[in-house]
């Protein structure tokens, strides 16, 4: 597949920590319009980066630091990007000359209690851009080299980090989750299809999707050990029967609706947010039959979602900067409260242990570690050490370790919780 033909498929781009949602077709309107000063890479950047997307989305964009120009460089090349290798350096540093950081939303600190350690490691291959992590039961940690093309495993205890590269180009591996067997499954975001890595013979296996999935993003099996997925960009949500490979796609009532983040209850129904709605769903997993939940403020845009072993759903509002509570009994939102630093904060990554509420803030820099305690209704905050860079999901081991994927700084995290907290050991 050719970049061009890959940016059209997936239909979004992301960059500087925001998804633009931008058909393509307006993107090459926006491209027209676009003005880039004078300089010796303009002409490359004129014709290789607006194959792929709009000039307007770095023209218009909060611009980057010196090394996240790098970082975004390696990722457009990694997945196409026209651009000769002896002209990436000077291209790079055309971009951070004419487009450097622009001031945003600053974090806000919350003290508390607890204290926590940030251990993190920087991935060997530039612009992999680590896009879910796997807190595995053996205690090493995986993760999706999105713009690499490979899947990542790291043993905190030696820092050992091993790549294992897919076998069809420009896959896209997105969202990650184990088996019961300790196979690694995955969504490839960029070909329609559902992968198996078997990390003890390395085979993968690849169980392609019907065309109109593009897109794939959210995995997660449920207790008969069925596959459920989110797909993004075709507006579905999808089953697969491991055993057979048979897969099965229904489409999301609401239009242009973006199923996302996935959790499953304990009686087995899957729920997913809709980020571009402001809805919840659960989908019957005999029928699939879909129904939708209306959350009250017509601005919210959940996009990550967690739940507590007794059923309780969490969510993270990105388009309007809250923490929600949604009760699956009623159907309805709980209470919801703005996170720490503000409207702009753009809550992402989620997860809950022992009934604590962590999740991260997105659109500040650096990016924070939010921690709320549902009980007290309080907040603690700690900036993250790396920068973050968009921390897009997190997950955590049983015994409360965290695991984040810092996607723009090209670092995983393993977040340690030293005091304040009990030991989760028997967290799910």
């Amino acid at each position: 597949m050719s970049i061009k033909s890959l940016w059209i498929w997936i239909g979004t781009w992301m960059i500087a920590g925001s998804m633009l949602l931008i058909p393509f077709a307006r993107g090459q309107e926006q491209t027209q319009a676009a003005q880039l000063p004078d300089g010796d890479a303009k002409e490359i950047v004129q014709t290789s980066c607006s194959t792929c997307h709009s000039l307007a989305n770095i023209t218009t964009s909060q611009g980057h630091t010196p090394e996240e120009w790098k970082t975004t460089m390696a990722m457009m090349v990694n997945v196409g990007a026209d651009v000769p290798p002896k002209k990436v350096q000077m291209v790079t540093n055309y971009l951070t000359k004419n487009f450097p950081e622009k001031p945003g939303p600053a974090p806000v600190a919350i003290p508390g209690n607890v204290e926590v350690s940030f251990q993190e490691w920087k991935l060997p291959t530039p612009g992999t851009r680590p896009h879910d992590p796997l807190a595995a039961p053996d205690g090493t940690i995986w993760y999706s080299g999105h713009m690499a093309n490979l899947l990542g495993h790291i043993d905190p205890k030696t820092g050992a980090i091993k790549e294992y590269h897919l076998n069809k180009p420009m896959s896209g591996p997105h969202g990650l989750v184990m088996d019961k067997q300790g196979n690694i499954w995955f969504t490839a975001n960029f070909s329609a299809y559902i992968g198996k890595f078997e990390p003890a013979t390395g085979k993968i296996t690849e169980y392609p999707l019907d065309h109109k999935a593009r897109d794939p993003h959210t995995p997660i099996f449920d207790q008969k050990g069925m596959l459920w997925f989110t797909v993004q960009g075709a507006n579905m949500v999808g089953r697969l029967n491991p055993e057979t490979g048979e897969s099965k796609l229904v489409v999301s009532p609401t239009p242009k609706s973006n199923p996302y983040g996935m959790v499953v209850t304990t009686k087995g129904i899957p729920y997913f947010v809709e980020f571009g709605a402001n809805k919840i769903a659960s989908i019957d997993p005999e029928t699939m039959e879909i129904h939708e939940y209306v959350l009250p403020n017509e601005a919210a845009r959940p996009r990550r979602i967690a739940i507590t072993p007794d059923d309780v759903i969490y969510y993270s509002d990105y388009g309007r900067g809250f923490l929600g509570q949604f009760d699956i009994k009623t159907g309805k939102m709980v209470k919801e409260w703005p996170s720490p630093s503000g409207p702009q904060s753009r809550p992402y990554g989620i997860t809950i242990v022992n009934g604590i509420v962590w999740y991260s803030e997105a659109g500040v820099k650096p990016n924070t570690l939010v921690r709320f305690d549902p009980k007290t209704e309080k907040f603690q905050t700690w900036m993250i050490p790396a920068g973050g860079g968009v921390v897009r999901n997190m997950m955590h081991f049983a015994d409360g370790k965290l695991v984040l994927t810092e996607s723009g700084e090209n670092v995983v995290a393993l977040v340690t919780v030293k005091n304040g907290d009990k030991a989760a050991i028997t967290a799910k």
